[in-house]
């Protein structure tokens, strides 16, 4: 039988509920500020910018993004060294006369989650990145495998852009799509 009229229970979880409701607010508050000093830190960032540009990265994925690269620019020799870090690029394993390709277990998972949420976002948001991921699900790629292939093509695109100290432009990459004669762009009929 329910205790639904027995005073001491009622009052007792309604005091709990109070003190509940308190801790929920204190840190909710405490959030708000940690991603207040978040967003200010990495608008300080003389990198901020490279990031900022990126399409769908937003006030939250940039300042995840920027920390994943940092400011030390001779921490990585090139792109692949940011993707197997990052834990994007697979594994290719081989035994007798098998093969076979896996997700990376050895990685920093939230560098690896961040990649990965910001390519999802970026087909919204990007041209090109939307006829990849559309051209790497034709080819026979579920969701996360298609969105772990574009996450590694950006990564390419913005160790570039972060290496070289200028912002992310869709028309420049586009036109480089052209000038290389890219199949994305014949597959897809992007127009520039």
């Amino acid at each position: 039988m329910p205790a639904l009229k027995d005073r001491a229970v009622v009052e007792a979880q309604l005091a709990v509920v109070k003190v509940l409701v308190q801790v929920i607010q204190v840190l909710h508050q405490g959030i708000e500020d940690f991603n207040r000093k978040i967003q200010e830190a990495a608008e300080a960032h003389p990198d901020f910018f490279i990031f900022e540009s990126l399409p769908g990265a937003g006030a939250v994925m940039a300042p995840r993004l920027l920390a994943a690269f940092g400011s030390q620019r001779e921490r990585y020799r090139n792109a692949a060294e940011v993707q197997t870090l990052s834990g994007i690029a697979p594994v290719t394993e081989s035994s007798g006369k098998s093969s076979w390709i896996h997700f990376r277990f050895a990685c920093s998972k939230f560098v690896r989650q961040s990649f990965h949420e910001w390519a999802a976002l970026s087909i919204t948001q990007s041209q090109w990145a939307r006829a990849y991921y559309e051209l790497q699900c034709r080819r026979g790629k579920r969701h996360h495998a298609a969105v772990r292939a574009l996450a590694f093509k950006w990564i390419r695109i913005i160790f570039r852009c972060w290496k070289e100290r200028v912002a992310y432009d869709e028309k420049v990459y586009l036109a480089a799509l052209a000038q290389h004669n890219s199949p994305l762009l014949a597959a897809t009929k992007i127009a520039l």
